[in-house]
């Protein structure tokens, strides 16, 4: 009986250790199972895995950052992903906060892998939350991809993670993890990475967003399209997940329940910037800034031999321009225009003017120039080229009502108006609004510090500042009398008579004798050249060119960086050549310069996202005039600020509006004592008004008109430069004063040494009336 008893214990011991036995067999072949499986994909075997370098740089692409002189981003080029990385420390703290309260509690205690959420999750099925880390996430959005419905691929895609998370925990330290992980996230509207979704939503770098704010992005991440919240199609869901961002915040310990009690009950506060080529700041300066780096690209391999690429490779692109400047340039374009464009629609009714917006054409003459347009137009090209349309067909697209969303100035603002509309009407109805250039830039340096090619990039692309080129009109006269001061050693006192001029046929290349007119056809007497100048009369500089010839014009016009084309006759010199608004701040900062020619800069370094200089700006600079020549030409220039057609800058000038934004009478309250050196310019039949003016260390041009010359005011009262676009320089320059941060100069122009020719005209026996010019306004203003 007791060997029996004892046999069956035995048995039974023996029968408990074959499942001891069995425990561990089976224990030690899980971890050894899992020890593979891991070991797998970490050689590769679940599918391909980043190796050490790809983990060093993980390969996402960035957009091209642009960045103004003040360290501004104006814009950035992308095609799909508008990320630029940001370092851990440019992130707010209230960020990293939100993040692992949210997301990854035990963020720093773990190792990639946090095995307590893990287990909680096996334990629950995932109904009490998942387990993935912040690693985890990163390295399922930098190297594993979306999750799919397979059962056999999700579980291979989460083991790679885990092995992929556990590599970069050892690749990087916690603080690189969680820059990461913003970085590469995107928040939706163009917001791909947390710089551009905090720029996007806020209007703030990533370092300055609050506690709010800060939880309303983290809680993005949960779903970056149902918690988006432009457009907001779930604004009570968008608040709720900030508000459990909030509370997870006060859960861990980083803000209290006073303050998450409070900040639950506050709206979202967006300030919603959206970042594209077409808006945003100096789009238009952006835009030749895309030819300008394609043709570096073109000429400027990377080390491997292949092509940088503008929208994937994260260059920085560090440019002149100052955004203060920038911003004070297009509002006073935007102050403006609508007050003048006003004017123009009031001028231009079809009771007043039955072939608006054009005057002085037949209508057959305006069938033609519609006709050119419409074969010139990006719809003609694309059905042309990209749809292979006939043009037949495509003539008669061009008069099929569509939808379409079209420019306007509303309440003095910039607008869109939804509309249906002929693509000819609108054709027509564009043509009707008078365009603008403008450009600002430092002489001494040649840095371009503002450029606004247009009123509006989305509806108005074409540049006005270095693509377009109109007639200068009395703007190019300065060049004529700097000719004659370098040649002739004139002084700004000496005179002239004021009389009926002609130049014969056959001198100086001229076809035909050419016998100029004063626009107020009054002379007699003499002017100095100083007067003659500021009053734009037309006689004396037909005198000057006759002495000097228009080829030495040209001449000095070429080492002043003029390219455009400039025919050897004497009507040069009222301004007849097409010059862009680019090439004439370039040669009037020559003037300002002491005679030397500096080109105009626009981009001082090119950076790699790495950091290193690719590029780096040379000057180039050239000896043109004297410092005296240029020095008297100055002084000859502020006559016209002084007692010419720029002498409103020096006025109250009227500082009252129509209810339409129509200017009343043609002022606006300058009232500028410093020294001040420029020149207006009118063409013929007021198409084109121009203002150059001239601070020592601050040369800006401006230019107005219509598309076409034959859209353009009735009268010199608005149609003129002194009214047309002297008033932008007036409100930008006023602005730039402002700001006292700018060092914007109000001294006197330097006198250089040894000056040996008269400029100061106070003593002389000058009795000459200074009536009105070409460029000055006349005394009965006539709003009808």
């Amino acid at each position: 009986m007791a060997k029996t008893k004892a046999k069956k214990e035995t048995k039974g011991t023996q029968d408990f250790s074959k499942y001891i036995r069995w425990f561990w067999i089976l224990f030690l072949a899980g971890i050894l199972a899992v020890v593979l499986i891991f070991s797998a994909a970490s050689w590769g075997w679940l599918g391909a895995m980043p190796d050490h370098t790809q983990l060093e740089n993980p390969k996402t692409h960035l957009a091209t950052e642009i960045i103004s002189a003040d360290g501004v981003t104006l814009g950035k080029y992308y095609f799909n992903d508008n990320r630029t990385p940001v370092a851990y420390d440019d992130l707010s703290p209230h960020l990293v906060d939100a993040l692992i309260a949210t997301e990854d509690a035990r963020f720093h205690e773990h190792s990639g892998i946090d095995a307590r959420g893990t287990l909680r999750a096996f334990a629950f099925l995932g109904k009490r939350g998942g387990a993935s880390t912040i690693s985890q996430q990163l390295a399922r959005q930098l190297f594993v991809g979306v999750r799919t419905n397979n059962i056999i691929e999700t579980i291979t895609q989460k083991i790679k993670e885990w092995v992929i998370a556990i590599k970069l925990e050892r690749q990087y330290t916690k603080e690189e993890i969680i820059a990461q992980y913003f970085n590469v996230y995107d928040f939706g509207n163009n917001g791909d990475g947390i710089r551009s979704a905090s720029r996007i939503y806020f209007n703030k770098e990533p370092k300055d967003l609050d506690i709010k704010e800060a939880a309303m992005l983290v809680g993005m991440f949960k779903n970056s399209s149902f918690y988006n919240p432009i457009p907001s199609r779930n604004p009570v869901g968008v608040k709720n997940r900030r508000n459990v961002v909030l509370f997870q915040m006060e859960k861990y310990g980083y803000i209290n329940e006073q303050v998450k009690d409070s900040l639950q009950k506050t709206e979202l506060d967006l300030d919603f910037t959206p970042e594209s080529h077409r808006e945003g700041l100096a789009t238009y300066f952006r835009g030749y800034l895309a030819g300008f780096m394609k043709d570096w690209i073109k000429n400027n391999p990377k080390p491997d031999g292949t092509k940088w690429n503008l929208y994937n490779d994260g260059l920085k692109i560090y440019t002149t321009i100052d955004s203060r400047m920038q911003k004070h340039a297009e509002d006073a374009v935007q102050q403006h225009m609508p007050r003048l464009q006003a004017e123009f629609f009031h001028q231009n009714t079809p009771k007043r003017n039955p072939t608006a917006p054009f005057l002085d054409l037949t209508q057959g003459a305006i069938d033609t120039l519609m006709w050119r347009s419409m074969r010139q137009s990006e719809r003609w090209r694309h059905m042309k080229y990209d749809l292979k349309k006939s043009d037949k067909e495509i003539e008669e697209s061009f008069h099929k009502p569509i939808k379409m969303a079209v420019f306007e100035w509303k309440d003095g603002q910039p607008s869109e108006r939804d509309t249906i509309m002929k693509p000819i009407d609108s054709m027509r109805y564009y043509k009707s609004f008078l365009r603008t250039g403008m450009m600002s830039m430092n002489p001494q340096t040649g840095h371009v510090k503002a450029w606004v090619g247009g009123m509006n990039y989305r509806h108005f692309q074409y540049d006005m500042v270095k693509q377009g080129k109109r007639q200068i009109g009395s703007t190019f006269k300065p060049l004529v009398y700097a000719t004659a001061v370098d040649q002739l050693h004139l002084s700004p006192c000496d005179e002239l008579p004021d009389t009926p001029f002609c130049i014969e046929a056959n001198k100086h290349g001229n076809p035909e004798e050419w016998c100029p007119k004063n626009s107020n056809l009054n002379y007699g007497g003499t002017r100095t050249l100083k007067n003659a100048l500021a009053n734009s009369v037309n006689t004396i500089t037909a005198r000057l060119i006759d002495k000097v010839g228009p080829q030495t014009v040209i001449d000095l016009a070429r080492k002043l960086g003029i390219e455009s084309d400039i025919p050897p006759v004497p009507s040069i010199a009222l301004g007849t050549p097409d010059l862009s608004v680019y090439e004439m701040v370039g040669a009037y900062s020559t003037f300002a310069n002491k005679g030397v020619y500096t080109k105009p800069v626009m981009v001082t370094t090119i950076e790699d996202k790495n950091g290193t200089i690719l590029y780096q700006f040379t000057p180039e600079t050239n000896d043109v005039l004297s410092a005296e020549t240029a020095y008297v030409t100055v002084k000859l220039m502020e006559g016209v600020t002084q007692s010419g057609s720029g002498v409103r800058l020096r006025t109250k000038g009227a500082d009252a509006y129509r209810a339409d934004y129509r200017e009343v009478v043609t002022g606006y309250p300058y009232e500028f004592t410093n020294p001040i050196a420029g020149k207006t310019g009118t063409t013929q039949n007021q198409s084109d008004g121009w203002f150059m003016g001239m601070v020592p260390n601050l040369v800006t041009g401006v230019w107005v008109g219509g598309e076409d010359r034959a859209v353009h005011f009735k009268s010199i009262t608005y149609g003129q430069g002194a009214a047309m676009a002297l008033p932008i320089w007036g409100l930008y320059m006023k602005s730039c004063y402002a700001d006292e941060n700018l060092n914007i100069s109000k001294e006197d122009f330097e006198e250089p040494a040894n000056l040996s020719i008269l400029v100061d005209c106070s003593k002389a026996d000058d009795t000459t009336t200074t009536d009105d010019g070409d460029d000055d306004v006349p005394d009965d203003l006539d709003f009808n």
